[in-house]
């Protein structure tokens, strides 16, 4: 019976880590797909031509790729860690004597770059999984997550508008290109005058009616396509702001990133106000959304706006009887036009019981788009839309399920707008590269760019 004796060598020649990874290991399939070279083209004029030579902007990007892969807690953990995963010293081109970076230039790289090469990461990856036919880019279905900020509640104040602006300048709200691009928030009165003082970019709000105290949040906008789930568009705005304004910039988006065109959105009643109907008819994309009011439903047993006929020549309604409503109330706001009919008809008309209970008489509101928003019902009502939604649930869903438990999607990990944007954008990579890989694993058909592995790692 031998004993085996732990000493540690004095020398170690000829290691070879490719030899160490298996060969179905999923970082094999990630350095066969993504070429993570791209970085150092994309971040060259952030660099000077003398001082200190820093670390490989590639090495830094697999850095940040591994930090949500592999669902590490923190940079400080993964830089902890490295020296122990041979896996990851391999898909980083190290060698086990090769000393890694700090955890800080990891930080100090994302303020230099900015967040163009991770928008294009992502790009690619939306790119290859077209290419790989795991894209159709027709039908879209789109969400939006609130996600805590890196803040305490602690840190939100109550101050005047003067006051907040110049927290906000304090903080550099304006020092970034990507803070100089972010929607507009949609804060409530109370907002305006509440801010907090280490994340200005986050407003206090609430995640439902039920959800009890408001805390400073952030909101991540998803859209992904319906064929395998591949996420196609990302956003991160405030948390205040409307679901539905971000509607025609993401399908933009996803029409810019897959070069598809859109044909049908899918969203659920939050995404459904008149205005996103009838710019989604203009835009020829059909609105498979939940309707705001089902075809045939009636309010106790009395008449609905589908029982009235619309004499366009006439600019009148006619209800079931063959009585007129006429144009009489404008709401500039709402862009409607409410209809009425005469008080000397409504007493002794015989279906009265039927129509309205009010003294003053039936109305119908006529919206400025009503062509446009009747077509789009009559396409929210559609059999297949309805299919739509369902699938729509289980596959959003799971989306943002499987970044909450694999990549630590609810946990923000910095302050500001464009660090949670960088965030969204390096989860929605990862994501799209495990759909990319899992479906190569499955077996089906797809071909795919090979190369050789190099020191670098690229």
């Amino acid at each position: 019976m031998g004993t085996h004796e732990g000493q540690k060598d004095l020398f170690s020649y000829g290691v070879d880590l490719a030899g160490r990874v298996r060969a179905d290991h999923p970082l094999r399939r990630v350095d066969t797909l993504i070429y993570f070279t791209f970085a150092r083209a994309a971040v060259a004029h952030t660099y000077g031509d003398n001082g200190h030579v820093s670390v490989d902007p590639v090495v830094l990007l697999k850095l940040m790729f591994l930090l949500f892969h592999e669902n590490v807690r923190s940079e400080r953990e993964l830089v902890r860690r490295r020296p122990e995963r041979l896996d990851w010293l391999w898909f980083l081109g190290y060698g086990l004597d090769d000393a890694a970076p700090n955890h800080s230039v990891l930080s100090k790289a994302r303020a230099r770059w900015g967040g163009e090469l991770f928008e294009e990461l992502f790009v690619r990856t939306v790119q290859q999984c077209v290419e790989a036919g795991l894209v159709d880019g027709a039908q879209v279905p789109l969400d939006g997550s609130r996600i805590d900020a890196e803040t305490s509640r602690d840190s939100v104040v109550q101050a005047d508008a003067a006051t907040i602006a110049r927290i906000s300048a304090a903080h550099g709200a304006q020092e970034r290109k990507l803070d100089e691009t972010k929607p507009p928030s949609a804060r409530c009165a109370t907002n305006l005058k509440r801010v907090s003082t280490t994340d200005p970019d986050a407003p206090c709000v609430s995640k439902g009616p039920q959800s009890g105290t408001a805390r400073p949040r952030y909101k991540h906008h998803r859209m992904i396509d319906d064929r395998c789930g591949v996420i196609t568009a990302v956003a991160r705005t405030p948390g205040d702001v409307a679901e539905p304004a971000q509607v025609t910039p993401l399908c933009a988006q996803h029409e810019q990133n897959t070069g598809r065109e859109v044909t049908a959105f899918i969203g659920d009643r939050g995404y459904g106000p008149v205005e996103t109907y009838c710019d989604l008819i203009a835009q020829r994309v059909r609105p498979h959304m939940t309707p705001m009011q089902p075809a045939g439903h009636r309010s106790e047993g009395r008449f609905t706006k589908e029982d009235f006929r619309y004499a366009a020549a006439a600019a009148v309604y006619v209800c079931p009887v063959g009585h007129r409503l006429a144009p009489r109330r404008q709401h500039q706001r709402r862009q409607m036009t409410g209809y009425v009919a005469d008080k000397k008809i409504g007493a002794p008309c015989p279906l009265r019981a039927e129509c309205t209970p009010r003294k003053t008489g039936r109305s119908v509101a006529r919206h400025g788009r009503e062509a446009d928003l009747e077509v789009a019902l009559a396409f929210a009502r559609l059999p297949e839309a309805q299919a739509d939604r369902r699938r729509r649930r289980h596959l959003m869903e799971g989306s943002f399920a499987h970044a909450a438990n694999h990549h630590r999607f609810k946990r923000a990990r910095g302050r500001r707008l464009w660090r949670q944007q960088i965030q969204d954008w390096l989860i929605a990579a990862v994501q799209n590269i495990a759909r990319l890989c899992g479906t190569l694993g499955s077996g089906v058909p797809v071909t795919m760019p090979t190369r050789p592995h190099t020191a670098c790692g690229g």
